[in-house]
């Protein structure tokens, strides 16, 4: 997958960030092409090689269709939660690092049923806390929205399910 400058992209477990500049490093005899991202949250920038886009799951920010989904998903969607912590926070680990934005809502859902019946664990508010987060700015982006705009969104899709959206740590 390629990309252009001023591009908007999806960095998995970070963000949206924009395409500042693409640029070409030695490495020894070598030669490799990075894209320099500057990404929204907390204005942190990043250089991810060509040859390792698909590794850490770089993507373009996604479709207004997809929002859709994510948001029928989010207010009539059933959601299976793993018994077992372990387990259950190494499976969310991975949809927030390689999957998409319906995997994300998936892992929003999850926690959200899961802390009405119990306490998260402290990593398990900070998933929750950063699947919020990429909620939030991918829907603001894609559908050109104020942040408040897309958090009213979610907030409405989330209820329809009986459960809260929550606040930010």
């Amino acid at each position: 997958m390629t990309f252009q400058v001023g591009e908007k992209v999806v960095y998995p477990n970070h963000g949206v960030g924009t395409i500042e500049n693409i640029s070409t490093r030695s490495f020894g005899s070598q030669f490799e092409r990075f894209y320099l991202l500057r990404l929204t949250y907390k204005r942190m920038t990043v250089m991810v090689p060509f040859s390792h886009v698909g590794d850490v799951g770089l993507r373009k920010v996604t479709k207004a269709g997809e929002i859709a989904r994510v948001l029928l998903f989010l207010a009539a969607g059933t959601t299976k939660c793993n018994g077992d912590w372990k387990n259950r926070f190494k499976e969310n680990s991975e949809k927030m690092r390689v999957g998409g934005l319906l995997e994300t809502a998936e892992v929003l859902k999850m926690l959200l049923v899961l802390q009405a019946d119990k306490p998260l664990s402290f990593r398990e508010k900070k998933m929750l806390d950063r699947a919020r987060h990429m909620l939030i700015t991918e829907i603001s982006i894609c559908r050109g929205l104020c942040e408040s705009d897309a958090i009213d969104l979610l907030q409405k899709a989330v209820a329809k399910s009986s459960l809260n959206f929550p606040l930010p740590l």
